[in-house]
This record gives C-alpha cells, sequence and structure tokens, in this order.
C-alpha cells in the first residue's frame, strides 16, 4: 500500500459518478480509512461500486467534498448541482478538459469559491467501475487548474485529495490544460482509432501478419467512442489545432511518396528524423528526463511462472530492470521479452541469463 504524506483528506467525501475514474478515486480513499458515499445515474453501476468496497450510497450525510467524476456532457450541470446542493462542501472534478466546462458551471450557478478544477491523468482502455482500482492513481499526474477566485481552504483540501489518492499534483491555468492535453491525449486518439478504423476493410491474410508496432499504435482505439466523443467535442478547437498539423505533415509525406521509386524522399525522412528527435523529449521514468537504455532479448516460453523465473534470475544478479517489452512470437507458443537496463549492466545481465538457461538473442 502507498503511504500518503500527509494526513488524509477530511471526510465524508462524495464521489458523484462511478465509473473507472469515480471508483478508482473512491477505492483509493477507501485504503487510506476516508469515508466515501456514492451518487450515480446508473443503479447498476453503483451497486457494482458499492459491492467491489467503494463506499456506502449517499444517505443524509453532508460531505465536505464531492468528486465530480462523471462524463464530459454532464460535467458542468453536475458541478453547478453540486455546489448548490452542499452549501459548504468542496467541490472539484476529474473531467480532461477544463476552460470550457468550469466557464460553464460557474454560469450554471457553482460557487467559484469553492470550485476546483482537477484532471487526473490516468485510466484505461476498459471503462466502468469493475475496472477500477486501488492504485490507478498511485504516482500518476493529477493536475489541478485554479482561477484564482477559490478559497484558499477549498484548493488545500483537493491537494489533500490528491494526495490521499496516491497521485502528485501540478497546477496549470485551464487553457494551458486543455491545449497540453490536445497534444499528448486527445489527438493522439484520433489518431490511434483513425489508424484503427482502416482495418476494418482491409483483407484478413494482411491483417494477420501485424505485429506489436501496429498493436502498440492502435492499443488505445479500444477505448469508449461515447466518451471519446464527448470529451473531443468539449476540447474541440486545440484538437482540431493539432490534427491540422499533423494532416499537414501527412499530406508531405504522402505527396513525396506518391511521386514513386524515383521521388526525392528528403521530406519524409526530415519527418522520420523529427520524430525520433520529438519523441526524445517524452518524459522518461518518474517523469526524469528520458533515458537511453541498453536491450537484452530473451526468447521464453508462453507458459505459466516463465516470467517470474526470468525475472527473479535478474534479481539474483542484483540487476534492476529499467522498462519491460514483450512480443508474442507469430505462430509459436513462446514471446520475446525485451530487459530494458542500464548499458553498464547490459553484460552482466546477458552473462547470468545464459548460465541460467535462458535464451538470450544476441
Amino acid at each position: 500500500m502507498r503511504e500518503h504524506r500527509r494526513e488524509p483528506v477530511d471526510g465524508p467525501v462524495l464521489v458523484l459518478g462511478t465509473g473507472l475514474i469515480g471508483t478508482s478515486v473512491a477505492l483509493a480513499l477507501r485504503r487510506a480509512g476516508v469515508e466515501v458515499v456514492l451518487e450515480d445515474a446508473s443503479a447498476i453501476a453503483l451497486q457494482e461500486a458499492v459491492y467491489r468496497g467503494a463506499g456506502a450510497v449517499l444517505g443524509d450525510q453532508q460531505p465536505t467534498l464531492v468528486v465530480v467524476a462523471v462524463p464530459p456532457d454532464a460535467a458542468a450541470q453536475s458541478l453547478a448541482q453540486s455546489s448548490m446542493r452542499f452549501t459548504d462542501a468542496t467541490i472539484t472534478d476529474t473531467t480532461s478538459v477544463k476552460g470550457h466546462i468550469l466557464d460553464t458551471a460557474v454560469v450554471l450557478g457553482a460557487d467559484p469559491a469553492r470550485l476546483v478544477g482537477g484532471h487526473p491523468m490516468a485510466g484505461r482502455e476498459v471503462s466502468g467501475p469493475a475496472a477500477a482500482r486501488a492504485d490507478l492513481l498511485d504516482d500518476r499526474l493529477w493536475i489541478v487548474t485554479p482561477s484564482g477566485h477559490e478559497e484558499e481552504e477549498h484548493l488545500a483540501r483537493v491537494l489533500r485529495l490528491i494526495d490521499t489518492c496516491g497521485a502528485s499534483v501540478t497546477s496549470m491555468d485551464a487553457a494551458e490544460h486543455d491545449a497540453a492535453v490536445a497534444l499528448v491525449s486527445h489527438a493522439p486518439q484520433v489518431l490511434a482509432s483513425t489508424l484503427a478504423s482502416v482495418l476494418v476493410d482491409e483483407p484478413a491474410e494482411r491483417i494477420g501478419i501485424a505485429g506489436q508496432g501496429m498493436a502498440d499504435t492502435t492499443r488505445i482505439a479500444a477505448s469508449n467512442a461515447d466518451l471519446w466523443a464527448q470529451i473531443l467535442r468539449a476540447n474541440a478547437r486545440p484538437v482540431a489545432g493539432v490534427l491540422r498539423r499533423l494532416v499537414d505533415r501527412l499530406e508531405v509525406a504522402a505527396t513525396s511518396l506518391e511521386a514513386g521509386d524515383h521521388s526525392d524522399l528528403t521530406p519524409v525522412i526530415d519527418i522520420l528524423e523529427q520524430g525520433r528527435q520529438g519523441q526524445s523529449r517524452l518524459p522518461g521514468k518518474h517523469g526524469s528526463v528520458a533515458t537511453s537504455y541498453a536491450v537484452v532479448p530473451v526468447m521464453v516460453e508462453d507458459k505459466p511462472g516463465e516470467l517470474a523465473r526470468l525475472f527473479v534470475a535478474a534479481g539474483a544478479l542484483h540487476i534492476n530492470l529499467e522498462d519491460v517489452r514483450i512480443e508474442h512470437v507469430l505462430g509459436r507458443p513462446s514471446g520475446l521479452v525485451d530487459l530494458f537496463v542500464r548499458s553498464d549492466a547490459e553484460q552482466a545481465l546477458k552473462e547470468g541469463l545464459v548460465q541460467a538457461g535462458f535464451d538470450v538473442r544476441a
């Protein structure tokens, strides 16, 4: 269990919306011993969250804090209604779009002195309370977007909520937040879904040779389409701006390639090189500067206990695995496991695993 760094947030906390994020927030709070009450328009989702230990159904309790974890289309109205129902409570949310939703909530009646926008940067491709986990937010970034109108006690309570849930906080202007998530989250969803949509009408024999690259690139395309439509509608202009930049670059690449085998591929090469540079700017482990690691590939049988045996062997060599990637081999009951380690540990790991009987590839 992750230990929070300060006293847990004071309860009861009302979590309004028992989907993946709302239920995960509730489970994290319950893990810390906080009283949690729940409310959801879906009786089935609410019952499932209660069954999983996320909290009790809201009765006559007066929450100190309300966490609105509903889809974007309902978020502004829910924030306003919660503010008017619970006139002393701190009000926050988990919506992935901030500017439009928070502004609309205030217009609809939310008290700006008690309203603190929030966005935990966590999620899964599956949704609903059954997919929730108490550790989903551990060591994940949780963005707050203060407006400057909130009172200090309410901002402090939201910061305690974030700490209690195991996340790390950062503060951003609402407009800057929306521009940032358009770049790193919302546009990538559209790209992944667009690429995956091309597969729909392709012959099965073409799709059948797909490897890990296609799987990695389209992984998030499995996400809930209705929820993403709401997110994109709420952050339409920033996302459209990113997509326009991408379309322009794709058009350059397509035009160059359409010229045939003898075309000048300099524009494509420029894009590929800029892609390498851009990818290197992504944060590394724990949000630090990205580090280049040595890769030790190991072929293992796809059967129970093999991965555990491999990790135990690496641990016995006192070598820290910085990252792990698994690619299942086409047509064979085995998988290629790439072990990422510091370069000064590469040779020792290779030799130690070979001595332990593992099939280490060059």
